[in-house]
């Protein structure tokens, strides 16, 4: 155990000097072998064994997919379409921006480029309409977080990796969660927004238009349905899934939509090169770090620290999620999966937790992470995109985070509404 406090105080003293999260798990991990005197292969050997599973090759794709379908006129129908459904109530561009981003969420996979993909078309337009832009901003960050729940998620998948859970079970799982905090972020908006007589500018409802918008927008809506039906369709697996929205995304910006240029696609490209390479230098030092905490029996201890708690799974769940709250103000969420999955996931199953339940329990902590300074990787693009302050944008976003911390309480208490789904199309899971 000793090793283990050395590895743990190396881990910390190097984040809080300023280490980039990766090279301080690098640095811990280090430590960690020497005193358990391992040889310092087996931080090349995890990281090889990071890189190694197929459905790794997923998170690329749908990056990549993302990105050709907003720059190929995707979003932009998408928002058309969100408008005309309710563009017209109290806060309407508000409401069409947490609209959009729970379509958009189902092409691009990441809440960071729903949010940028969103909000830089609605943000401008909230502006004009004398929104505040803290305001403004807050929406298109805490409704651009719904990208990393709503299937296809990148998180979710990461999750799927390191604790060998089914991708498809955990993608189903995951959409009626997404769409009940989406339904709370309308309700707090809308709220805020008659408190204080933001938009009710636009045009009243109306079918013909919506349709007309729909029709317009056919080629959007569709892409989840391919995506999503074809994996719960055994039509092909999500690795196979991600290629196809690759293809569609590039078909039909180019040749559908004719937006979609070759300059555009080498953009697309160079921003999942860069997106990929970064998650991927996290994976190889985060996966040996994880690796090294099971040798040392940290979740056997952390397992001992919470039954002196009692054996309540919900009062465990409960404080779990206040941890990763914690540690997601610091830590990048895909380090945050690895490192703490391997020290908690025993935990949990041994109170009875589904596995599922609580992947969807950990990428919801994580999307408060995205909200949440100084990490919040929402945060910063809302920033950019209002020219506020991160001070500004996190005071406006407190009251979107309400659904959030909802939800996780809600997961913490009643597992069958999340399973619902998963159970219904592939049975319940084997304990």
């Amino acid at each position: 155990m000793n090793g283990a406090f050395w590895m743990s105080a190396a881990f910390i003293a190097a984040i809080v000097i300023g280490v980039p999260i990766p090279f301080a798990a690098g640095m811990a991990v280090a430590v960690g072998l020497l005193f358990a005197d391992i040889p310092m292969t087996l931080m090349a050997q995890s990281a090889y064994t990071a890189f190694e599973p197929f459905p790794l090759t997923t998170i690329p794709l749908f990056i990549l997919a993302g990105q050709l379908m907003e720059r190929g006129g995707m979003s932009e129908r998408l928002i058309e379409i969100s408008r005309r459904l309710v563009g017209a109530y109290k806060g309407g561009m508000g409401l069409v921006t947490v609209v959009a981003c729970m379509f958009f969420s189902a092409l691009s996979g990441s809440g960071p480029a729903t949010t940028a993909a969103i909000g830089s078309i609605t943000i401008p337009a909230m502006l004009k309409e004398k929104y505040k832009p803290r305001f403004a901003g807050a929406v298109a960050a805490a409704a651009g977080a719904l990208g990393s729940m709503i299937p296809p998620s990148n998180l979710l998948i990461i999750y799927a990796l390191v604790s060998d859970t089914s991708i498809p079970r955990l993608f189903l799982a995951g959409i009626i969660p997404g769409v009940v905090i989406g339904l709370l972020l309308l309700a707090v908006t809308y709220g805020i927004s008659k408190a204080n007589d933001y938009g009710g500018q636009g045009e009243k409802f109306s079918w013909a238009p919506l349709l007309r918008a729909a029709w317009d927008g056919k080629w959007a809506l569709a892409a989840p349905v391919i995506i999503l039906g074809g994996i719960y369709g055994g039509i092909f697996t999500p690795s196979e899934a991600a290629a196809v929205a690759v293809f569609y995304g590039l078909f039909v910006g180019a040749f559908i939509y004719k937006k979609l240029d070759f300059a555009g696609f080498l953009a697309s490209l160079r921003f999942t090169s860069v997106l990929i390479g970064a998650t991927l230098f996290i994976l190889a030092f985060t996966k040996a770090f994880g690796q090294l905490v099971t040798i040392y029996d940290i979740p056997d201890f952390a397992g001992a620290a919470f039954a002196k708690l009692g054996d309540n799974p919900a009062l465990v769940l409960l404080l779990i999620g206040a941890l990763y709250l914690f540690v997601g103000m610091w830590l990048e969420s895909i380090a945050q999966i690895v490192i703490f999955t391997a020290v908690m996931l025993p935990v949990a199953v041994s109170l009875g937790v589904d596995p599922v339940l609580f992947g969807i329990f950990t990428v919801m902590t994580c999307e408060v992470g995205f909200l949440t300074p100084p990490i919040g990787g929402n945060l910063f693009i809302a920033s950019k995109l209002t020219k506020v302050s991160i001070e500004e944008i996190s005071v406006g976003v407190l009251p979107l985070l309400l659904p959030y911390l909802a939800v996780i309480v809600l997961l913490s208490f009643f597992s069958g509404w999340v399973l619902f789904l998963p159970n219904l199309v592939f049975g319940p899971s084997i304990p």
